[in-house]
């Protein structure tokens, strides 16, 4: 593995700081603003301003970044990492602004691997052009969904339709308007193998039936940003037999197709937030009097800006490497690497806000600054794409396997 970027992805980078620069950082103040209005009115339109910069993303070329094929900007999972990280500084307003923000690009991805064509015709192509959001509706509230073959939601087949009965929740983008579709797990056949069971299947918004309830709160906030997380109830809704992904039985492994890009673009966009955090923490380090000199110039707060270095460096290389891996051996050949960075990338990330809060004091745990918001996102993703304890689980099962001895072995 190469440590320096090449030539592609440096130009990326220039162009991609630049736009954050003169665009999207000076609109951050606009869209919190645009955003309280939202949350007073009760509505859940996107920011307007995020319209604006998806236009100036577009005549920079700075679109579908994280799309290798057709359509997208050809970019490789090493390449992407860096400008997923950029944009990750700006969480709010960069990934959408360049169509590169979930749930969206875990869509795009389903669709661009196992639509037919007239699937990626209808949403694909729209979802690609930003036209149209969408949401995935697989997390369901009366089971443990950490365990996908779990989801009870059922999907059964009547003549040339699919009906479906159930109820979602913590559905990323369901109340957002501009969400035109669903991609929905639930079962097909309940008597199949454990992993042969479930389906995915697209249901467009207005489908009779679809009625999304509310938005659940993270930690208190709405995530009004880019639609919130609904919960929503399934009543008889019935789509085309044209609307399943793939084959009856195949939901299972899009969902893990799905989850390992998925996966890694989150970590890279946190560690954008964690060069961040560590900035506004030395900022309010260096500006900050308290007993009479700097919070600079206190050992522990030293400590704690050297110590989030220290960690965010390791983690970059861990996430780079996963990306290289992915790269070159595929998403399976980088399955234990892909466990590793979702366990360490939200715990690092975490610890470093938190000693970034910290450092801001009152201020640090009030609207005045991001860092509450951000840790509140961070501390779900020990929750979302898989908890800490089923990857480590997983994880901890595949090293012993590789270190089994064979029998008779002394």
């Amino acid at each position: 593995m190469h440590f320096g970027h090449d030539d592609t992805t440096l130009e990326f980078i220039e162009r991609l700081n630049g736009f954050m620069a003169e665009h999207v950082y000076p609109a951050e103040a606009t869209a919190r603003e645009q955003i309280h209005a939202n949350v007073a009115n009760d509505s859940w339109e996107i920011p307007a301003v995020i319209s604006d910069l998806k236009i100036e993303a577009q005549s920079r070329g700075l679109w579908n970044l994280f799309l290798p094929g057709e359509g997208g900007a050809g970019l490789t999972n090493l390449q992407y990492a860096p400008l997923a990280e950029i944009m990750g500084r700006s969480i709010q307003l960069a990934p959408p602004a360049t169509n590169c923000a979930a749930p969206d690009t875990g869509n795009m991805e389903v669709l661009n691997e196992f639509g037919t064509d007239a699937q990626k015709e209808q949403w694909l192509k729209p979802l690609m052009a930003g036209e149209i959001r969408s949401a995935f509706a697989m997390t369901e509230p009366e089971v443990a969904s950490s365990d996908a073959t779990n989801i009870e939601t059922s999907i059964v087949r009547d003549g040339d339709e699919y009906v479906i009965n159930g109820r979602k929740w913590w559905t990323t983008g369901a109340l957002n308007p501009n969400a035109k579709v669903f991609i929905l797990m639930g079962k097909t056949d309940p008597n199949a193998s454990r992993h042969r069971q479930q389906s995915m299947i697209l249901v467009p918004r207005d489908t009779p039936g679809v009625d999304v309830l509310r938005g659940m709160h993270v930690f208190g906030y709405h995530d009004r940003d880019h639609g919130g997380h609904g919960e929503v109830l399934f009543d008889n809704v019935r789509v085309p037999v044209s609307n399943l992904i793939a084959n009856e039985g195949d939901g299972f492994a899009i969902a893990q197709a799905r989850l390992g890009p998925g996966r890694i673009h989150h970590c890279m966009r946190s560690i954008g937030i964690a060069e961040r955090a560590i900035e506004l923490m030395c900022q309010r380090a260096n500006e900050r009097v308290a007993f009479g000199k700097p919070l600079a110039s206190q050992g522990v707060v030293r400590e704690w800006v050297a110590e989030s270095r220290v960690r965010l460096e390791q983690l970059r290389l861990l996430v780079l490497k996963t990306a290289w891996l992915m790269d070159t051996v595929g998403n399976k050949g980088a399955h234990t690497e892909i466990q590793a960075i979702k366990i360490a990338t939200p715990t690092t990330v975490q610890w470093i806000l938190d000693k970034a809060i910290q450092v801001h004091g009152g201020g640090g745990i009030s609207q005045d600054f991001p860092l509450a918001e951000w840790y509140a996102g961070i501390r779900t993703l020990r929750f979302a794409d898989g908890p800490d304890e089923v990857h480590k689980m997983a994880l901890g099962r595949h090293e012993l396997k590789r270190h089994e001895f064979n029998k008779g072995a002394k």
